[in-house]
């Protein structure tokens, strides 16, 4: 049995990506009112994968799009590297979302008209320092597939052209969204490696949300997530790889 990877978050390298203080979005108003967060505080640092735990409802999913500068919050504070995010333009968040951060949803949104190799570099095209995307297609393990089209790939196999297309920018931050939620155990470990591997190699906070617990054991840190809250947080002593995970 390999032994298991050290985290890549030391001491030394604990650079706060995003500070998060009672940070609130409520949709609606009066008796309808829903709040879908309802006062998370969290801290996420260069390096770390997390993991974020939680039945469908807890408010996973919109943490994860106010992190993305997909929605902005009700209230509270969202600071990534220092800049207010809650208090961005528009403008501003569109830069945001195009240069920090990659996403990765479960559900794969790719180009069918387009090869694998077309799909990701829809993203170099317009990213500040991309990186070609043969390479990033070689690093999710899919060079000799990069000129096939997504009806030529397996669920998995597109998955990691996702994968590949959200890091071939080079970001920040790789927020993903239920990425192994459509597939099959084997399919899924192989796209969970390519996530770690990006996290390992690059020094990328990686965030994924998920209602499994196995993935637990995966991460630096877990939080669990119920009624719009983080209700506990865990860190473990070191990352198990995700081919040992009890699935």
């Amino acid at each position: 049995m390999p032994a298991a990877p050290p985290s890549v978050v030391t001491a030394a390298s604990r650079e706060a990506i995003f500070t998060v203080r009672e940070l609130t979005k409520v949709y609606g108003d009066g008796d309808a009112a829903v709040h879908a967060l309802a006062g998370v505080d969290l801290d996420l640092y260069r390096g770390e994968l997390v993991v974020l735990l939680g039945p469908s409802g807890s408010g996973k999913s919109t943490l994860l799009n106010q992190l993305g500068g997909l929605d902005n919050p009700t209230s509270g504070t969202l600071l990534f590297r220092g800049n207010d995010l809650s208090a961005a333009e528009e403008n501003a968040l569109t830069r945001y979302r195009r240069d920090a951060i990659g996403f990765v949803f479960q559900f794969y949104n790719l180009i069918p008209s387009l090869t694998a190799r077309e799909n990701v570099a829809l993203i170099t095209e317009i990213a500040r320092d991309p990186m070609p995307p043969e390479d990033a297609l070689h690093l999710v393990g899919l060079g000799p597939r990069m000129d096939h089209f997504p009806a030529q790939l397996s669920g998995g196999e597109q998955q990691r052209v996702a994968i590949a297309r959200a890091i071939a920018k080079r970001p920040e931050v790789l927020l993903c969204d239920e990425p192994t939620g459509a597939l099959d155990v084997n399919t899924g470990v192989a796209v969970l490696e390519a996530i770690e591997r990006i996290n390992r190699e690059f020094g990328t906070l990686a965030v994924i949300i998920t209602h499994n617990a196995i993935l637990a054991d995966m991460a630096d840190r877990v939080f669990s997530m119920r009624d719009g809250r983080i209700v506990s947080e865990r860190a473990n002593a070191h990352r198990e790889p995700v081919r040992n995970l009890k699935w």
